[in-house]
């Protein structure tokens, strides 16, 4: 028995928007890095979710209900970044141009607060559903 049914989903929640993070992170500290182990610039990863859907428990219907969320890929943004001219630069061409990485940190600020908002709210209904359990078990005193 699910005591409280959305602290799963909750939880799921939270470790998808902790992922998040850790992939704006990951974009954010190799927003200059021109060559990776491939030899190209770094490339902006993207973060997919997916939810998951399983069927309710006592429901005649067996219809489905909303579970959770999961990550369901971590892609390479396919766009090109900026081309800069730097002839002193180790990784530029013969024409002295730099390729640098996708990543704009505008995007990724925003993407940034996005994710700990969702991270936030999230964490608030797992405190909601706590307190909830708690109070529950004062009402018998």
């Amino acid at each position: 028995m699910d005591f409280i049914p959305g602290l799963q989903a909750a939880s799921s929640g939270l470790h998808a928007q902790r992922s998040r993070l850790d992939v704006i992170a990951q974009n954010i500290a190799n927003a200059q890095t021109t060559r990776g182990l491939d030899g190209r610039a770094y490339s902006r990863q993207v973060v997919s979710f997916e939810s998951e859907l399983i069927k309710r428990m006592g429901d005649s219907a067996a219809s489905p209900g909303l579970h959770g969320v999961h990550i369901s890929t971590v892609s390479a943004d396919p766009r090109q970044g900026p081309r800069v001219l730097n002839p002193g630069h180790p990784d530029a061409d013969a024409n002295g141009f730099v390729q640098m990485p996708n990543v704009n940190m505008a995007m990724e600020m925003v993407d940034l607060i996005s994710a700990t908002r969702a991270y936030e709210a999230n964490l608030s209904v797992v405190k909601s559903g706590r307190d909830m359990a708690a109070r529950t078990l004062e009402i018998g005193r």
